[in-house]
């Protein structure tokens, strides 16, 4: 099938070993990060919060947090361009819907005098919170869907990247506790550009299911 869409997404691969060398431009970040952004979300919630690792010192904090496990993805840290955080708020509640709503207003999708009928969209979190006040199972699906739109984002812009399960969720919640401010964070992201020479993945084929085998048409 000949379409940009297509081509992009047979060009993207997990990349398995990063050129050091290299860094995203200022620019394609500002472009994935706005990206990021407009990602779609249930009940436009955005409940989310991206902490984006690039400094030195916050190198040095996410390269510890693999102490213990995952050690496969520690190089990543240095050797990527950037890391980010996807985190998700695990307690969503009325006044972070508040927000929502007013940003609705500011941006003219709400009329003011309609503010307490906006509310009603409310319902569905509270139908994904349970007992305890938990809607982390609810909160974590949204924060895939804008990592599923960073990827796609990047491979447009043919920046590399990784999304990765394997970090140790309890040492990167700890040590970045303060930056995440009651977010979870269970998945992260490194972006940059894979080494040539030595990144193996890059030169397999694309290999998926087939069509028929995943779709069904009624």
């Amino acid at each position: 099938m000949n379409n940009p869409i297509i081509e992009d997404l047979l060009w993207r691969h997990t990349t398995k070993k990063y050129d050091a060398s290299r860094k995203v431009s200022q620019n394609d970040l500002d472009l994935l990060f706005e990206a990021i952004r407009l990602s779609a979300s249930s009940i436009n919630s955005q409940p989310w919060k991206f902490i984006v690792i690039e400094s030195r010192a916050a190198k040095e904090r996410m390269h510890k947090t693999f102490a213990q496990k995952f050690q496969f993805n520690q190089a990543h840290v240095f050797d990527s361009s950037h890391i980010i955080l996807f985190a998700h708020n695990p307690h969503y509640v009325r006044d972070d819907y508040a927000e929502i709503v007013d940003n609705g207003i500011e941006d003219k999708r709400t009329k003011p005098e309609n503010r307490n009928d906006a509310f009603g969209s409310f319902m569905f979190a509270e139908l994904n919170t349970d007992k305890t006040g938990n809607t982390g199972i609810w909160t974590k699906a949204q924060t895939y869907i804008a990592l599923g739109n960073a990827l796609h984002t990047l491979a447009r812009l043919r920046i590399d990247s990784t999304p990765m399960e394997g970090i140790d969720t309890t040492l990167v919640n700890e040590e970045f506790k303060k930056e995440l401010d009651g977010y979870q964070c269970d998945v992260a992201l490194a972006i940059g550009y894979h080494h040539p020479q030595e990144d193996y993945n890059a030169k397999l084929p694309k290999s998926r299911r087939s069509l028929d085998s995943i779709l069904v048409r009624i």
